[in-house]
């Protein structure tokens, strides 16, 4: 059995993450580089967990009518084969990290200390398609490659662009988070990279239950700057992630 620490953040993470249309891959990584857990099973679980919470908090968004079809395809077929290569291949860049960083600090800033009521209605802007799928596979690989999903990029991308509202972005988010965690753990299976172990299985249940709770408000009772600005928060989340890395 998993430390009782370890499954209370799993189960928080979960919550925060699927508020916002999140699986969490980054929070659980993060964790659990706590607790002396082999690489390529955390890598694994994580995209296990990612499965699970992102499709509740998909169900939850989906029912409560923010999906945007149209939003979602031009990212989706180009990310789906980039995840895949991603996940089969072992690659460590730390340069290449340090720009995905640097980019989140920029848009963590602006999700918590400049989100206005008014950026709910502010124009929309129409999504090219050739843009669209350009995005998808950058994001679709790198999230093979790290064991992520890849939304924790898509979703802010979709609200700063004004591509779609708040909560339409956490609707796309999440089906973005689980066709790619599953296409990355296909790869990851495929190229040797797949460790699961009785750690994972133990902490699902927590993570699925705090999803369903964390989904349902964030879709139906939090307003969409409140949206923004937890999003803010688990982009903080994930930027100390790394950082933490760094010192450690």
């Amino acid at each position: 059995m998993p430390p009782v620490t370890l499954v209370l953040s799993v189960f928080g993470i979960a919550f925060l993450y699927a508020s916002v249309g999140f699986g969490g891959a980054t929070g659980y990584l993060a964790v659990m580089t706590l607790f002396d857990i082999p690489i390529r099973v955390m890598a694994s679980t994580a995209l296990i967990l990612n499965l699970c919470v992102s499709s509740v908090s998909f169900f939850n968004y989906y029912r409560a009518g923010h999906f945007r079809w149209e939003l979602l395809w031009p990212f989706l077929v180009t990310s789906v084969p980039a995840a895949f290569v991603g996940g089969y291949l072992r690659l460590h860049e730390q340069v290449y990290y340090l720009l995905i960083y640097a980019v989140l600090i920029f848009v963590m800033l602006r999700m918590l200390f400049f989100s206005q009521p008014e950026d709910e209605a502010a124009p929309l802007r129409p999504l090219r398609r050739s843009v669209g799928m350009a995005v998808g596979a950058g994001i679709g690989l790198l999230s093979g490659m790290v064991g992520i999903g890849g939304g924790i990029f898509l979703s802010p991308l979709i609200i700063l662009t004004r591509w779609g509202r708040t909560k339409q972005a956490a609707a796309v988010a999440a089906a973005f988070i689980f066709v790619n965690s599953a296409s990355g753990l296909l790869g990851r299976v495929l190229g040797g990279n797949f460790k699961m172990d009785t750690l994972g299985l133990a902490l699902l249940p927590a993570g699925i239950l705090a999803a369903f709770g964390g989904a349902y408000l964030g879709a139906n009772k939090f307003s969409g700057v409140a949206v923004r600005r937890l999003l803010g928060l688990v982009l903080t989340f994930a930027i100390g992630k790394y950082f933490w890395g760094l010192l450690g």
